[in-house]
């Protein structure tokens, strides 16, 4: 398959992770955590028994269709070691770590969305998590990704997946049986809307109970109003302007305000999931659906006679034209206070090994590439030809301090919002208050 990613794909592909020279890696509290010579005395003495290591997600921090729950079988089957996946709601999973990471009781692994400006007032790496630097297969990951997980020059994290891009999945044959083109403004996108709404069906399948949804076309379309303020993601990291005063982001607010008004997102979009949206889409109760790529392949395999029969559209609302580049994503950490930290290198090192990324890839729907750059990326040829037609930048929560961190936050006043709780203008005025807190927890001398 053609490769239309080579500017995220640039390492080398190398060893098998159970080959290694001895090394320690030090952990959070000053110690070591042995590394090669741990695992050939693994191999040696067989089987381990009596050893379960606790894995704490969100919901979206691993793929819905079990391969990692899968792979961590086959993991058990070779060592003994058992995983044990203790997954929470993703709206509450990051009030939830940080309450168990500060009594002293995080599980031996837990999940976290990673990227730069976050990492450390997420997660406090230097003091929370084993540094894995001088693992095997840290070369082996792609530049972006190290970056995302990386503080004060060492690696912290395995991650797996590569740039998010989220794009509006639509129903091929509704929009051809209704001779609708894809959108490329808002009116159009209005238009298109409401013609699908008069047909019956629910133009938008909107998830607004995973409380992240609903965020994505303010802060994904940050490299938009990059493109129209030139500068302004440095303004607003140097805090020379207020987020509250970004017109385009209150215009965008006060489009998926109407949209939820006028209907689009049917009568149940304040309990719809993340979850049920394959289905949605995949029986044609819904005509679109706002997410990954990966989403069409995910449809078509719970229902095949959907193959071939969904497209993708850059998000139209306030007539963006910039597609969002996400560098950050789900990355799998080590508690340094674990006593079983030393089993969870295995199964890092397991999951590293060539032959189980490329399982990861084969058997996962959800996701068309990873990180891991001589893992070819699955995209279908479609799908690369209408991306790399785009203009691209930077998505606003990765390029924008003080903006991931609330992420949660935003969601649950965008769905005040729509119930007419709050106003677009309060939900800007609380996305700036907040940055604002964050930036004084930081001592961030840009807010002094």
């Amino acid at each position: 398959m053609k490769r239309k990613f080579a500017l995220l794909l640039t390492a080398a592909l190398t060893v098998s992770c159970l080959a290694g020279c001895g090394n320690s890696v030090g952990n959070g509290n000053g110690g070591d955590v042995q590394t090669s010579s741990t695992v050939s005395e693994t191999a040696d003495k067989g089987k381990k028994e009596n050893i379960t290591l606790t894995f704490g997600t969100h919901q979206s921090g691993i793929p819905s269709c079990g391969v990692v729950q899968d792979l961590a079988a086959q993991f058990e089957e070779e060592t003994g070691i058992k995983v044990d996946f203790q997954i929470s709601p993703d709206a509450q999973w990051r009030d939830l770590l940080k309450v168990k990471l500060d009594s002293g009781e995080a599980p031996d692994i837990f999940c976290v969305d990673a990227d730069p400006l976050s990492l450390y007032s997420r997660v406090r790496p230097d003091e929370n998590c084993v540094d894995l630097t001088n693992e095997e297969w840290v070369d082996r990951m792609a530049d972006y990704a190290k970056e995302c997980v990386e503080y004060d020059g060492k690696i912290y994290a395995i991650r797996f997946a590569e740039p998010k891009l989220n794009f509006y999945n639509y129903n091929k044959k509704i929009f051809s049986d209704l001779g609708l083109e894809i959108p490329t403004t808002y009116e159009e996108f209005k238009t298109v809307c409401q013609t699908i709404q008069e047909a019956g069906i629910v133009p938008i399948y909107e998830a607004t109970q995973s409380a992240w949804h609903q965020c994505v076309p303010l802060y994904g379309s940050g490299p938009y109003y990059e493109k129209l303020e030139p500068g302004l993601y440095e303004a607003l990291n140097n805090n020379t302007k207020d987020i509250k005063d970004v017109a385009m982001m209150k215009t965008i607010l006060e489009q998926m305000k109407e949209f939820a008004e006028l209907g689009y997102y049917g009568e149940d979009y304040l309990s719809n999931t993340v979850d049920a949206a394959k289905d949605e889409i995949g029986t044609g109760k819904a005509a679109m659906y706002l997410a990954a790529p990966g989403f069409a392949l995910q449809v078509e395999d719970q229902y095949p006679d959907m193959k071939d029969q969904i497209g993708i559209f850059l998000m139209p609302f306030g007539d963006n034209d910039v597609l969002a580049n996400n560098a950050s994503s789900a990355a799998y950490f080590i508690n340094s206070k674990s006593e079983n930290a030393e089993y969870a290198l295995e199964f890092f090192r397991f999951l590293a090994r060539p032959e189980n990324l490329q399982y990861r890839q084969d058997n996962n729907p959800e996701e068309m590439g990873l990180c891991w750059p001589e893992i070819t990326p699955s995209y279908p040829d479609e799908f690369n030809k209408y991306i790399d037609s785009l203009e691209r930048g930077t998505i606003m929560q990765v390029g924008v301090k003080y903006i991931d961190p609330q992420f949660m936050d935003t969601g649950k006043d965008i769905e005040a919002m729509y119930t007419g709780a709050m106003t677009p203008e309060e939900v800007m005025e609380n996305i700036s208050r907040r940055r604002a807190e964050q930036a004084e927890l930081q001592k961030d001398p840009a807010w002094e």
